[in-house]
């Protein structure tokens, strides 16, 4: 799946067209440079899903839950300032991980061996002419 984003505007049809797309998929590996909008997309996902809280980055709690319209806790992470892997045990990863819950993780590279199998894999990348692509690879 690939999606090209036009801009900020187009983040809802985006978001929408990506939960439509991933079906019940819980777990979202975010990859791409800083910068390139993956917060931004977590937020625009999170309104789809009627999440009225102010969506942010996770960076130094490592994560944020919010709870959707019907009551579902959604988690985001940001594991950029996570050292290894053993930090990510520590606040136990695993209860939320597989919890079924969905799950946004950015920085997933620095705790890809605690990754479930069913991770999707979502890369942000910016194109030559500003607009953002988000593909969607594989599942680990």
């Amino acid at each position: 799946m690939r999606w090209i984003i036009d801009g900020v505007d187009d983040l809802n049809r985006v978001a929408k067209e990506f939960l439509e797309s991933t079906g019940g998929n819980t777990i979202y590996a975010l990859y791409g440079p800083m910068g390139v909008g993956k917060t931004t997309f977590v937020k625009a996902v999170a309104g789809c899903l009627g999440i009225e809280d102010d969506v942010n980055s996770p960076t130094f709690a490592i994560v944020n839950e919010y709870l959707t319209a019907t009551g579902d806790s959604v988690f985001h992470f940001d594991f950029y300032r996570v050292k290894n892997i053993e930090e990510a045990m520590d606040f136990g990863y695993e209860e939320y991980f597989y919890s079924g819950n969905r799950c946004f993780i950015e920085w997933p590279e620095m705790v890809e061996p605690l990754l479930p199998k069913n991770t999707l894999i979502c890369k942000f990348s910016e194109l030559a002419d500003g607009r953002r692509e988000l593909v969607i690879e594989e599942k680990l």
